[in-house]
């Protein structure tokens, strides 16, 4: 990308915030400030409308743009109580189910309700809260975010930034698209699934996953296996789960790094372990050219030196790119399923 930075390119530059919340030229920092407003000295042009509430049981749509074009830089913030409550979805030229449907905070690797640092390539989160997102999401004739509040108590001091360019598509441009998923897993069956089989052509770019740890011990022991084109036994298989995500030998630290990264691990007096990882396939995606299924297994050890089955509660968001029409996107996170542990 730096060696492109010098190039002009046919592209136009757009950003939309609650200080111009449809992104028009000439747009921004119109409102005017009422008299117990803190820029009520100042007037328009200065600090009036930074960020919005978000009303309890509604859907508030954040953008909504018309393309082609490309979403380059998503930012947020929000109360950290908020991160289980509030929905991210993203939906592309129309199409009637959301490519991104995920708890706000588990889309930015914050699982659990729990806020901590982030540093990587495609996702970042600063202090104290500051979400950033660097996924490219192009979009043939259209964007929409929303994000819906599913609380009955109003949201205050919703910020938010949607950094975009105008530009054609090529016809070799793939849609963004990341799920979430949470299961408490047994042992008769010591598996998650990450990623349901989906139907298509694109390539997986990343893995999310919070887990919340009910035995003693060593829990990642299982491996990640990838399912391509209808396999039946995976030909993309991992040694562990540390391993997957870039660490090996049960860790022993946590760490954050551009492309994996371990930035949890939370076992505070009277709670369960809690953990939280990422693993971004920007170097190595995972190509698939009819269907993709993607699961991992939770095993830790008896003391005998055998494999132990876990019962955990596992959670994670997927993320890849592929062709539409991509289906349904699965049974709508509720939050009876959405609460941590």
């Amino acid at each position: 990308m730096l060696e492109n930075l010098q190039k002009l390119c046919a592209e136009t530059s757009r950003s939309i915030s609650a200080e111009n919340p449809r992104g028009e030229w000439n747009g921004g920092a119109l409102a005017l400030p009422e008299e117990n407003n803190p820029a009520s000295d100042l007037g328009k042009g200065w600090k009036v409308r930074p960020c919005i509430t978000l009303k309890g049981g509604a859907v508030t749509e954040i953008a909504a743009i018309q393309g082609p074009g490309v979403i380059r830089h998503l930012w947020m913030t929000l109360t950290a109580k908020a991160y289980r409550r509030v929905i991210l979805r993203m939906y592309w030229d129309n199409e009637a189910h959301p490519s991104v449907e995920c708890p706000v905070g588990d889309f930015f690797s914050n699982h659990h309700g729990l806020r901590y640092d982030v540093n990587s390539a495609t996702v970042a989160v600063h202090p104290s809260g500051g979400f950033n997102c660097y996924w490219p999401m192009p979009f043939a004739r259209s964007a929409s975010i929303s994000v819906e509040n599913l609380g009955k108590e109003d949201i205050e001091g919703f910020f938010y930034q949607v950094d975009y360019a105008l530009r054609d598509t090529a016809p070799e441009d793939a849609y963004f698209h990341a799920r979430w998923l949470r299961s408490t897993t047994t042992r008769q069956k010591p598996e998650h699934l990450i990623l349901p089989r989906i139907q298509g052509r694109g390539h997986y770019v990343g893995t999310s996953i919070g887990w919340a740890q009910f035995s003693n011990g060593w829990w990642g022991e299982g491996e990640v296996k990838f399912f391509v084109d209808g396999e039946q036994n995976p030909s993309i298989c991992t040694t562990g789960t540390e391993d997957y995500f870039g660490g090996a030998w049960c860790f022993g630290n946590t760490y954050s790094g551009l492309y994996s990264g371990y930035p949890l691990h939370a076992k505070a007096q009277g709670e369960v372990p809690r953990h939280g990882l990422y693993r971004w396939h920007l170097l190595d995606p995972v190509r698939f050219g009819s269907s993709l299924e993607v699961r991992v297994q939770a095993l830790g050890w008896w003391p005998n030196g055998k494999f132990q089955p876990l019962t955990d509660d596992i959670d994670s968001v997927a993320f890849w790119y592929q062709k539409e029409p991509h289906g349904g996107s699965g049974s709508t996170p509720t939050l009876s399923n959405l609460w941590a542990r």
